[in-house]
């Protein structure tokens, strides 16, 4: 929610509306002209498959976390190292294998930039929630 969030604010000032925003999720699965003449249903589409990618890496950092103690240990580093490497591999591997449309033009700097920042946000908030989570888990006999 936080991503999400912070991409909706950010895109709205390059006059990019929320509606827009979620279209463009929703066309890496459904192609660009489903998603623009898909109306409500493809922005829920790129709802539900935000919140299902953003579920995904959670998964991936907390089953992470069980193997690797560091993790939890130093969820400051650890989640901001994450967020970027969750940003270099959707935009290196998910996004050019996707039915994104791929406008060089409107990736700018501040794009990118704003990109980086909001995964790495991302990244430590799932970071210090499992630290969270490990540290005050309900003992057995706690109620």
């Amino acid at each position: 929610t936080l991503d999400i969030t912070y991409n909706l604010i950010f895109n709205a000032f390059r006059g990019i509306t929320p509606k827009m925003v979620f279209q463009f999720i929703a066309s890496g699965l459904i192609g660009t002209k489903a998603a623009q003449h898909g109306g409500m249903a493809s922005v829920a589409l790129g709802v539900a498959l935000h919140y299902l990618i953003a579920l995904i890496w959670t998964v991936v950092f907390y089953a992470a976390s069980h193997w690797l103690p560091i993790l939890r240990r130093r969820p400051v580093i650890s989640g901001l190292l994450y967020g970027v490497c969750v940003y270099l591999f959707m935009n290196l591997a998910v996004l050019p294998l996707s039915g994104v449309p791929h406008v060089r033009s409107a990736v700018t700097v501040a794009s990118r930039i704003n990109g980086v920042l909001a995964l790495m946000l991302f990244g430590l908030t799932i970071s210090l929630l499992v630290r969270f989570s490990s540290t005050y888990r309900l003992q057995p006999n706690e109620t």
